[in-house]
């Protein structure tokens, strides 16, 4: 879950070069090649993470929402726009979170 939030973000800051309110120490825990292994007794609960997801879409809405069509330089992937950051970013954390629900089916 945590990852889910992140990766938004991250490709937030990498298309408009502005920081983004996520704390400095997420990318640390969750960023790309983290594992649990990489969790501190500072790592946010699930229970932390729920509100945070909850709460992420009206916070992009109100930072972004008036400048989803500006173009920025593309990024690496060739998105050049925050709404196709998003677009893209909606579609992989659906692969992500359909992992956790087939992970979930297996375990029981």
């Amino acid at each position: 879950m945590s990852h889910l939030y992140l990766d938004q973000y991250l490709w937030i800051e990498t298309q408009t070069k502005e920081k983004t309110n996520v704390p400095a120490e997420f990318n640390d825990w969750f960023g790309f090649g983290t594992a649990p292994k990489d969790f501190t007794t500072d790592t946010p609960s699930y229970e932390e993470l729920k509100i945070l997801l909850t709460n992420q879409i009206e916070n992009i809405r109100e930072k972004f929402g008036n400048i989803l069509e500006v173009e920025y330089a593309p990024t690496d992937l060739g998105m050049n726009t925050i709404k196709q950051v998003l677009i893209r970013t909606i579609f992989h954390e659906g692969t992500h979170f359909q992992n956790i629900v087939n992970l979930k089916k297996f375990i029981k």
